[in-house]
C-alpha cells in the first residue's frame, strides 16, 4: 500500500522510518513545511518527498498520517477524510476543545476509518490490564492510580501552546483509564503547583498536577504528573480490586529508586523519553493503521474516544483554575 505521512518532526521522523519497514507499505509519500526535515527523512527512509500537503493528497495515497503541529490537525483531518482516505492522525483534534468537538461534529457518519494516536492502547502492559479487567480477575476495582511524569519540561514554545498540563500530558492517562477500566469518569477534581520555568505561571499552567476522578460505578482514580521527574520517564497505571491488584510499568526501565534494603531495584537505565517507553507500542499502533486501510479491522481509537478523553482533560483543567470538582455533564456540549 501507499502511505502519506504529514509532518516530520521527532514523533514523525520515528513514524517514517516505522512505516518504511513495514512489509506492507510499498511507497511511503513525505511531507512537512521544513525542507531540511524532508530531505533528511527521505535519505534516510526512500521516501518520496513532496512539497506539500495537498501535493501529498493529489499523489492518491491509500491512507494518510498525521503528526503535523496540532493547530494543523483540523484542516488536515478533515481534507484528508473529503478525500475519502483512512487517517491516522496523532492527538489532539485541536488545540481547543471546542475546535475538536467541531472536527469531530463535520467528521459525523463518516468517521469509521480514522484511528488518533494514543499508544497506551497498544502497550502490552496496558493491554494485559484491560485483558486482567474484562476477565474479572481484579474482581471489583475500587481504586486506580495513574503517572506519567516526564524527566524534563518540553520547550518554552511548547509549552505556551500546549493547553496545559492535563491537555496534553495527562489525557493520555485519561484515555488509558477508559479503554483500560471500561467506565466512564463523571467528575474531576484537580490541583497543581508550579516550580522551575517559569513559562509555567506565564502560561497559566502548572508543572505538577493531580487528578481525582470519580467514575460511573462510583470508583475513584487518581492521575499524577510532572514536568521535572529527573530520574526518568515514569509511565505506570496501579489497579486495586477487591479479588486482587495489579500494576502497569513495573519493569527494569522503571525510573524509580527503592531504598528498602535488599529490594530487587530497577535497571540503572530508567527510560529517559516517551520514545524510550514506549518505542514498540507506536509500532504496533502504525500497524493497526495499515489494517484499517486494508480493511481488516475497525479503528482502535475512534474520534469520540479521543474526544472524550479531551473533555476529561477540560474538566480538570476548568477545575485547577476554579479551584472545585467539575462534573463532566457541566463541559460536554
Amino acid at each position: 500500500m501507499k502511505i502519506g505521512l504529514i509532518g516530520l518532526g521527532r514523533i514523525g521522523a520515528f513514524h517514517a522510518q516505522t512505516l518504511a519497514d513495514l512489509d506492507v507499505v510499498d511507497e511511503l509519500i513525505v511531507t512537512d513545511a521544513r525542507s531540511g526535515a524532508v530531505a533528511a527523512v527521505a535519505a534516510a527512509t526512500g521516501a518520496t518527498a513532496v512539497a506539500s500537503p495537498g501535493e501529498l493528497l493529489d499523489r492518491k495515497p491509500d491512507g494518510v498520517v498525521i503528526a503535523a503541529a496540532t493547530a494543523a490537525h483540523p484542516e488536515l483531518l478533515l481534507a484528508a477524510a473529503d478525500a475519502g482516505l483512512p487517517v491516522f492522525c496523532e492527538k489532539p483534534l485541536a488545540t481547543r476543545i471546542e475546535d475538536g468537538a467541531d472536527v469531530a461534529s463535520k467528521l459525523a457518519g463518516r468517521d469509521e476509518r480514522i484511528h488518533i494516536g494514543f499508544p497506551r492502547r497498544f502497550d502490552a502492559g496496558f493491554a494485559a490490564a484491560r485483558a486482567a479487567v474484562r476477565a474479572g480477575e481484579l474482581g471489583r476495582v475500587f481504586t486506580v492510580r495513574a503517572t506519567t511524569l516526564d524527566a524534563a519540561p518540553p520547550t518554552a514554545a511548547y509549552v505556551r501552546t500546549s493547553g496545559g498540563i492535563f491537555r496534553d500530558c495527562a489525557v493520555h492517562d485519561f484515555d488509558a483509564l477508559r479503554w483500560v477500566t471500561g467506565r466512564e469518569v463523571v467528575e474531576v477534581y484537580a490541583t497543581g503547583d508550579v516550580h522551575g520555568d517559569p513559562v509555567f505561571a506565564e502560561s497559566g499552567d502548572v508543572s505538577t498536577g493531580q487528578a481525582i476522578l470519580t467514575l460511573d460505578d462510583g470508583s475513584q482514580a487518581v492521575v499524577s504528573n510532572s514536568r521535572y521527574n529527573r530520574r526518568g520517564y515514569d509511565v505506570r497505571m496501579e489497579l486495586h480490586g477487591d479479588a486482587d491488584s495489579i500494576g502497569v510499568g513495573l519493569d527494569t526501565g522503571l525510573p524509580l529508586r527503592s531504598v528498602e534494603p535488599g529490594a530487587i531495584v530497577p535497571d540503572d537505565r530508567p527510560y529517559e523519553t516517551f520514545m524510550d517507553r514506549f518505542a514498540p507500542a507506536f509500532r504496533a499502533e502504525l500497524t493497526a493503521f495499515t489494517e484499517l486501510v486494508a480493511g481488516t479491522r475497525t479503528s482502535p481509537c475512534t474520534v469520540g474516544d479521543a474526544l472524550a478523553a479531551d473533555w476529561i482533560a477540560e474538566a480538570a483543567t476548568r477545575s485547577l483554575r476554579e479551584h472545585r470538582p467539575v462534573r463532566l455533564d457541566e463541559v460536554v456540549r
